[in-house]
């Protein structure tokens, strides 16, 4: 009973973390740095990162590594954003830390989805079938795409403080 509480509060979580970060990159592609809402992202995405390492486990899986990953580069979009203020080559170090957040968010969505709900499950049951690859390729280049133009578009946006 604790922990399906516990693992709905940690979706929900992470639900937030997505969609706030969201948020945040429309906000990049249009120059705006959206600072509620990226404090909304970063903290959430502390939240979901640290509860994923709550739940029982006997061995290390992928989602902790996502999840150490995650927890190593938040220190760095953390200083970029709030003790360097987005100046200089800060501003892209944002830019690529918020979008590579937000990427392994969303890839653990994905990796869940294909776990849980049983019509991705049936077409990918290892999750080394095509179906789950091209998903995660797509989802992959369509952050990378996302990444080149929140860069050039909030490099080129006027400092705001």
């Amino acid at each position: 009973m604790i922990l399906t509480a516990f693992t709905l509060l940690h979706v929900a979580i992470s639900l937030v973390a997505i969609v706030s970060g969201f948020i945040v990159v429309m906000g990049l592609l249009v120059g705006k740095r959206s600072d509620g809402w990226a404090a909304i992202f970063l903290a959430s995405t502390l939240a979901t990162s640290v509860t994923g390492f709550l739940f029982p486990f006997h061995r290390l899986l992928p989602s902790h590594g996502v999840g150490i990953v995650s927890l190593l580069i938040l220190p760095v979009c953390i200083i970029a954003r709030y003790r360097r203020h987005l100046v200089g080559h800060w501003r892209w170090v944002y830019v690529v830390t918020v979008l590579l957040l937000l990427y392994l968010n969303v890839f653990v969505l994905i990796a869940q989805a294909f776990q849980k709900v049983p019509a991705l499950k049936a077409m990918a049951p290892t999750q080394s079938e095509p179906p789950f690859l091209l998903a995660q390729l797509v989802v992959l280049v369509l952050f990378v795409v996302l990444t080149v133009a929140a860069a050039i578009r909030f490099r080129d946006s006027l400092p705001q403080r």
